[in-house]
């Protein structure tokens, strides 16, 4: 790991960047892919699926008896590790359910808020180096709560044309609607556009590789919505010299073997340098030894070469360092975890203590991990069950409401020179006139 000891703000923007210097030649290649599905529709996804997966499909949906055997092909611990999963997940998100009430903000002037499902959702779960198939819970069960009528769900097929049965299970325990077996850029197209198969759908979640995030941000143009925009996964743990560096090298390696571009930052506070200097050494050294034990190696070196250890003096740089950087996870393991979370602003999710790693966000604690990286904490949330609604508006205006606010919003209007808009109200306000004459 990289070693800054208490470094201005200059230096870390450096090794807080999340650019690519291949974002440009990403974006020319899913701009090709996204076309191409536009144009052949499913005869571009079975051909991407041939070259980019190497299987030959006689077709992109999964059949029902596919999803009835998922559940046998999958061992009991497993199982029974995701109805928990599940359970949790669910209960955490059916308490982000409420009626907002209505309000009457003058005498017969009464306005409220109605949330609804969107409608069609799709719903994107990543393959390639590994099969994660907590995503399918993170996102069906949500789109469950909030009643979405049509839930898609696209995922790239193994070589042998299946999808991972864990996948399919989790998918039937949340009542998605459809599954077919098509990945990367070229799904999203199918899901934003619509094809002979995949029904167009009004707004895409998920996370993915670049090319997938490419995808999403070129359809949020044109199409439909996104979730979020995404970056690679990335972790930050604000540590002192109390806290246990075996689970700090443990936090930070969860991270790494996410991919090569994942990020992990070390924050250490230590009032004079020196010792915070000593405990990132010794989580260096645990890291080493941890690492032996792990199977993702190539890509937890790669992420840990440019990963960074900040030494400083004070809490609040600490807490200036964090804000700054708006990491997805925030691990805090210092002594005043409690008060120090309170704190926190920009955060996808916060992870308060030495007994809580992220790891159990990522799967069954019941929060959920499709979170806003790449420094978009600072203005965007998580998925939640808020994600997969809208909320539409209403006001009814009794006679005597309109008689109380008519006169202001004329004198707006006519301020604005829209004089319709006036009008609109005006020939109203004549008509209560003319009925209070008789």
């Amino acid at each position: 790991m990289i070693r800054l000891i208490n470094p201005d703000m200059k230096l870390l923007t450096q090794y807080f960047s999340r650019k690519s210097s291949d974002d440009q030649a990403i974006r020319e290649q899913v701009v090709k892919i996204v076309d191409t599905v536009r144009q052949q529709q499913d005869t571009a996804l079975l051909e991407y699926v041939r070259r980019f997966d190497h299987v030959q499909l006689p077709s992109l949906e999964v059949t029902q008896e596919e999803i009835e055997q998922a559940s046998s092909m999958i061992d009991l611990p497993l199982r029974r590790a995701i109805d928990q999963a599940a359970a949790n997940i669910l209960k955490f998100h059916q308490q982000q359910k409420f009626n907002e009430q209505p309000v009457e903000t003058e005498h017969g002037v009464c306005c409220w808020r109605k949330r609804v499902p969107i409608h069609k959702v799709g719903l994107y779960v990543p393959g390639g180096t590994a099969v994660l198939f907590s995503t399918v819970l993170m996102l069906a069960i949500p789109a469950m709560v909030a009643q979405c009528p049509f839930v898609v769900l696209c995922t790239p097929p193994r070589r042998d044309g299946t999808i991972d049965p864990a996948v399919l299970y989790c998918a039937s325990k949340a009542n998605v609607s459809k599954i077919f077996k098509v990945g990367g850029a070229q799904a999203i197209a199918a899901m934003a556009y619509g094809t002979q198969t995949i029904q167009k759908v009004d707004k895409i979640f998920g996370p993915g590789n670049r090319y997938v995030t490419m995808a999403k941000q070129l359809v949020a143009n044109d199409a439909c919505a996104i979730d979020m925009p995404a970056g690679p996964s990335e972790v930050m743990v604000l540590a002192d010299t109390s806290s246990r560096p075996e689970f700090v090298a443990a936090d930070l390696l969860s991270q790494a073997e996410h991919g090569n571009d994942s990020q992990c930052i070390l924050v250490i506070k230590d009032e004079d340098l020196g010792k915070g200097e000593s405990f990132a050494l010794s989580v260096e050294r645990h890291i080493k030894q941890q690492i032996k034990d792990l199977n993702r190696i190539e890509f937890i070196e790669h992420s840990l070469s440019r990963s960074v250890a900040i030494i400083v003096k004070s809490t609040d740089r600490m807490l200036e360092i964090s804000e700054t950087y708006a990491p997805e996870h925030l691990i805090i393991q210092t002594t005043d975890a409690e008060t120090l979370g309170e704190r926190i602003i920009n955060a996808g999710s916060v992870f308060i203590g030495q007994w809580s790693p992220e790891s159990v966000g990522d799967y069954a604690s019941g929060t959920n991990h499709t979170l806003p990286t790449a420094g978009w904490a600072v203005s965007y949330s998580g998925v939640c069950v808020d994600s997969f609604t809208k909320a539409v508006t209403y006001q009814r205006l009794t006679p005597g409401g309109l008689k109380n606010l008519g006169p202001a919003v004329v004198t707006m209007a006519n301020a604005e020179s829209l004089e319709a808009h006036a009008n609109a109200v005006k020939i109203r306000l004549t008509e209560l006139v003319k009925k209070e004459s008789i």
